[in-house]
């Protein structure tokens, strides 16, 4: 059976994006494949898909993640210059990974927010689209995906919330959310 790589958007208001992303990430691995997790936000701070990740990797060493962001951008507006260098750079690297050949799968989490957020523009995630070959796998992951993304996708699911912990003043919960 000849592999059609797919480009995969997950999105909306809902919790669960990056965690529906890390569970085909599981999968794949499972079944063999490469992947690769491109953070676009996330950086400076531990999160258990890390630790899991790295567990994997000692197993079988064909999923790899890495942190390209510098953490959540709307409590740093200060250093935006630096945010958008690093998500410049971000996209630099998952360039050169697209085409490398070396991954099956590869996941550009919360690239969606990058775009929201003014550090990447909607054209930087076309372009990477555009490079993906055959047969690799592309998800994207972040709220208020663009239109122009959505259409260059083959599958889009959007995670609705109807109720959060956090609305009845709970906080996040390690290993649930982070």
């Amino acid at each position: 059976m000849e592999r059609q790589g797919l480009v995969i958007v997950h999105t909306g208001d809902g919790k669960g994006k990056t965690t529906a992303a890390l569970g085909l990430a599981l999968r794949a691995w499972g079944s063999g494949l490469r992947v690769l997790i491109l953070q676009f936000i996330k950086g400076g701070q531990r999160y258990g898909e890390l630790d899991a990740i790295k567990a994997l990797k000692s197993v079988r060493d064909t999923i790899e993640v890495r942190q390209c962001g510098l953490g959540f951008t709307r409590r740093d507006e200060k250093r935006k210059a630096e945010h958008i260098a690093a998500a410049k750079e971000a996209v630099r690297e998952a360039e050169t990974e697209i085409v490398s050949g070396d991954w099956d799968l590869i996941i550009l989490d919360e690239i969606n927010y990058a775009v929201k957020f003014g550090l990447l523009e909607t054209e930087d995630v076309l372009q990477l689209i555009k490079q993906k070959p055959h047969t690799l796998h592309l998800v994207l992951t972040g709220r208020d995906v663009r239109p122009e993304i959505v259409e260059a996708a083959d599958l889009v699911t959007e995670m609705h919330l109807v109720k959060h912990p956090f609305q009845q003043g709970i906080k996040a919960q390690k290993g649930i959310e982070f």
